[in-house]
């Protein structure tokens, strides 16, 4: 059976390149085409149940400005036609959204939420930390069938080579803190207190960062929130850490292994599971930073790390651009 990326590919062999081919032979060589962007189909995690809304078959045709000027109206209206003919197409009004012809500067700028010029090949330094990871994710996903004039593939690829490395640094920083705050300081603090409702905030978050860190370490973009487990779990190849995740959100709270404990910030409370796990996550972290040659001591403590990590940022401010095609 054909998963979605298969299914449109097929589509876009059987129908739309002919459609390209008859209708608009003097600009065939102008089209980039593929699936791209928006949807659980386009990451290649659609199943059963991601089938109940913005589900079906078509294609992404991506153009320049002045290509959509000159037959993007034409070309859309005959691709449109295209997928009202072909039987259980099932297109819903959303996924015609995503679907169809579009410029390459409005696939971009969609989806990254920020107005970016893909056919310059370049983004500000304030542009790349006002992206999120999951955005980035979306831009860069599913795959690209045809691309003659390069533009959409080139950006891509820019991308697709990662953050520049003061943003990358910085955004390692803010998520060491952030795992050291949030899971390694204030949960044992709630807890203490007996909030357990803001020390489950405080897992969540810790959760999030550690994967977060996780994704960054290996220089990888996390999908949407919902698909992030399911992608570091493809990517731990050992699964020591996706292990400890998946033991870690499970764990049930355990008010009662703090009777009777007060908080000390250096005294760790390991009667209860989730702080023994927050300190192994930890220092799973602290290897992959150390591997990469980030970090000189060692700690658990993963806010020791941060001033490291800030200390080799780059005096350069170059970014980095993408050849002129």
């Amino acid at each position: 059976m054909k998963n979605v990326l298969e299914k449109n590919r097929w589509f876009y062999d059987h129908y739309v390149a002919e459609l390209i081919h008859n209708q608009f032979p003097e600009y065939e060589d102008r089209i980039a085409v593929g699936i791209a962007g928006e949807g659980s189909d386009c990451f290649g995690y659609d199943d059963e149940i991601s089938r109940d809304h913005d589900f079906g078959t078509g294609v992404c045709l991506w153009v320049t400005e002045e290509d959509m000027d000159r037959f993007g109206y034409s070309l859309s209206v005959a691709y449109n036609e295209l997928v009202d003919s072909v039987e259980r197409a099932y297109y819903t009004d959303r996924l015609r959204e995503r679907r169809g012809v579009m410029t390459i500067r409005e696939f971009y700028s969609n989806i990254l939420n920020i107005e970016c010029d893909p056919e310059s090949g370049t983004m500000t330094q304030e542009q790349w930390y006002r992206l999120d990871h999951s955005c980035l994710k979306t831009a860069t996903n599913g795959e690209v069938f045809r691309d003659d004039p390069g533009v959409f593939t080139a950006f891509r690829k820019y991308l697709l080579d990662y953050y520049p490395d003061r943003v990358w640094r910085v955004r390692l920083a803010e998520q060491l803190h952030e795992y050291a705050s949030s899971f390694q300081v204030n949960y044992a603090r709630c807890m203490t207190r007996g909030d357990t409702v803001a020390a489950e905030l405080c897992r969540a978050r810790g959760i999030s960062s550690a994967m977060e860190l996780f994704f960054l370490l290996k220089r990888e973009y996390p999908p949407y929130y919902k698909w992030t487990f399911r992608a570091l779990g493809a990517l731990d190849r050992e699964g020591t850490l996706s292990e400890k995740l998946r033991e870690l959100s499970e764990e049930r709270i355990r008010p009662e292994a703090w009777e009777g404990t007060g908080y000390h910030p250096n005294r760790l409370n390991y009667k209860d599971r989730i702080v023994s796990l927050s300190e192994e996550i930890a220092s799973e972290i602290e290897q992959m930073l150390a591997e990469k040659g980030l970090i000189r001591g060692r700690s658990r403590y993963l806010e020791t790390h941060v001033d490291a990590v800030l200390a080799g940022i780059s005096q350069s401010s170059e970014i980095g651009t993408i050849a002129a095609k």
